[in-house]
């Protein structure tokens, strides 16, 4: 999976590392999925920028998927994600 980044305010002041897969991208409609590469819980919901590994940017939606627990570790999240409007870079 591609790494990008995933920011938690407008301001980019904080973000986080991300696994992502781009699911459907036409020019207003994307989506796909991703997982946090570190242990943080984030609210679903928007507010959201994603980084794609080709330094597109892109607000977006969160929604928590599943929880992928690996044993003995934290678990980690997947979370689907929507695109809200064109990206841009």
């Amino acid at each position: 999976m591609p790494k990008g980044r995933l920011y938690l305010d407008a301001t980019g002041a904080e973000s986080i590392v991300i696994d992502y897969k781009l699911i459907d991208a036409s020019a207003n409609s994307w989506w796909g999925e991703l997982t946090l590469e570190d242990f943080r819980r984030i609210q679903d919901g928007g507010g959201y920028i994603i980084e794609f590994a080709d330094g597109v940017k892109g607000n977006c939606m969160l929604n928590k998927k599943i929880n992928k627990a690996v044993s003995g570790l934290l678990p980690l999240y997947c979370y689907r994600f929507r695109g809200m409007g064109p990206v841009y870079r």
